[in-house]
């Protein structure tokens, strides 16, 4: 019987991540902390050496350019400014030029936005985006409600794999689910494909039934919860991402027992009245 408390030993291994935590202190408003925890004990589990760097006004460029996996978490529409004045100084292109290349990245909510081409927020002038992914997301006005509750979407794969690299997910494994709260409306433009579609749930704008978005091996996501504890399928294939374009070699990640956190998302989803 394998083990439920993941209390896997760590073998021997040649790999290693640095995973770049943007802005920590300026962007984490709904525990998005935990995505990190889980992409940093998934690994440990495998024996993968892991450092997780964050990424914030002190970060020099040189330090950038290190970085294997990038993630970054929610934030308000006044953080999110600051957040793109410094990001503006340089590191927006690095950033930029990361992904372009490959770098697998995890954005959610607000740093999608931001990661857009532009953002337009409820009061204030429209803020630029660094220009990652082909979006652009408008605040309705302060009259109109937030997009707000539990979702649960169906995973679009065939965006994941398009580019012929990794294998199909596991068996059961072909949803997300969590929370959603987000004022922002975001439109996908033609080098962006939709992450998922929306079963229960508002998505990207609540009315097109998208949910996040993908390109090259970047993920974005209205979803916290926060996302990957509940949906670590979505985090192993983040990893695999990371250590094929670092090491450049296909990669078959070690499996996990994961039935409680299969269980958890189907316990939700059944609350949603799904039947998964």
């Amino acid at each position: 019987m394998k083990d439920h408390t993941h209390n896997h030993t760590p073998r021997a291994t040649r790999y290693a991540l640095t995973i770049g935590w943007l802005y920590p202190k300026l962007m984490s408003t709904y525990g998005d902390r935990g995505n990190i925890i889980v992409l940093t004990k998934r690994c440990e589990w495998r024996g993968i050496d892991v450092e997780v760097v964050p990424i914030d006004q002190t970060t020099t460029d040189q330090k950038l350019v290190t970085i294997d996996l990038f993630f970054a978490g929610g934030a308000q529409d006044r953080e999110q400014g600051i957040v793109m004045k410094d990001l503006k100084k340089g590191k927006a292109k690095i950033l930029k030029d990361s992904i372009a290349n490959n770098t697998p990245a995890l954005f959610v909510c607000g740093a999608p936005q931001l990661m857009g081409k532009w953002y337009e927020p409820a009061e204030g002038e429209r803020i630029e985006g660094v220009g990652v992914f082909d979006i652009t997301t408008k605040h309705p006005g302060q009259n109109e409600p937030r997009l707000i509750g539990n979702i649960i979407a169906k995973i679009n794969w065939t965006s994941l794999m398009s580019r012929g690299a990794g294998s199909l997910p596991p068996r059961g494994w072909e949803y997300i689910v969590g929370f959603e709260n987000h004022g922002g409306r975001t439109s996908l433009g033609k080098s962006v494909k939709p992450l998922a579609k929306v079963i229960v749930g508002h998505g990207n704008n609540g009315i097109d039934k998208t949910e996040g978005m993908v390109y090259k091996n970047a993920i974005g996501t209205y979803l916290h919860g926060p996302l990957l504890p509940k949906n670590p399928h979505i985090a192993d294939w983040i990893i695999q991402k990371a250590l094929e374009v670092k090491y450049k070699q296909e990669i078959q990640l070690k499996e996990l027992e994961d039935s409680l956190e299969y269980q958890a998302q189907k316990a939700i989803a059944k609350q949603l009245g799904v039947q998964l």
